[in-house]
């Protein structure tokens, strides 16, 4: 299994013939660099949104109709998608699972928002926000946190799922900051590999991971920082 950051909160997960990316925004990140576009679509079966912010949603719809990816996201983003073109999705809510041949996708909880501003200025409220837990056949268990805070509950998705890879957001202002991004990992899960996200994109985050690596002490061991594009094989 491979696993790409694209920056922010986007990440390609690769294994036997499906290609899943996750919060596919590209075209419009700051940090996306020299990144190849058609790369990252090349063989794309899967597209998975933790939520509806534009930060996350990104190219959605135009790469469903590029590649012919099936769009995974809650009922109420799919619906808004639907009236903008998205035909090919398979929608979900908090606490459901999809499962397919050689993965499942788990929605489960995430304290944030999610919502939009369409082109006429009006403001469409597009359901929960989730995080996102995904159990590969033969491979370990990945768990997208999405955009949250802290919450109890953390407990027990690591009780359920028992996830591997945590993919954490640390940036502050719209998400956990590092210390508290810390503390979730520590108290709450087993992660054998952690790849921070949700940082460095916008002046108004943390620029980098520094806080996130001060506060986990003697596990910042299992921390993997990636820059954009680049590639972790398990």
């Amino acid at each position: 299994m491979k696993i790409i950051w694209h920056g922010h909160s986007s990440f390609t997960i690769s294994f036997s013939d499906i290609k899943i990316i996750i919060d596919p925004f590209l075209s419009g990140n700051p940090k996306f660099g020299n990144q190849n576009m058609d790369e990252i679509t090349s063989e794309l079966t899967h597209i998975a949104l933790t939520h509806g912010h534009n930060d996350h949603v990104g190219d959605t719809v135009d790469l469903a109709k590029k590649t012919g990816a099936e769009v995974i996201a809650n009922a109420d983003l799919c619906s808004y998608l639907k009236t903008k073109g998205l035909n090919k999705f398979n929608q979900g809510n908090t606490g459901g699972t999809i499962v397919y041949d050689k993965f499942s996708v788990t929605f489960v909880q995430a304290h944030h928002s999610s919502s939009t501003v369409d082109e006429n200025g009006i403001s469409h409220s597009l359901g929960f926000s989730n995080g996102l837990v995904f159990h590969i056949k033969n491979e370990k268990t990945v768990y997208h946190m999405g955009d949250t805070d802290i919450f109890g509950d953390m407990q027990l998705i690591e009780e359920l799922h028992k996830p591997d890879i945590g993919l954490v957001p640390i940036g502050d202002r719209f998400t956990m900051g590092g210390a508290v991004a810390a503390l979730s990992c520590k108290r709450y899960f087993n992660f054998s590999t952690i790849i921070p996200c949700h940082f460095g994109t916008f002046p108004i985050i943390d620029s980098n991971p520094e806080k996130f690596l001060k506060s986990m002490d003697e596990d910042a061991l299992k921390v993997r920082v990636l820059s954009e594009g680049e590639e972790i094989e398990f």
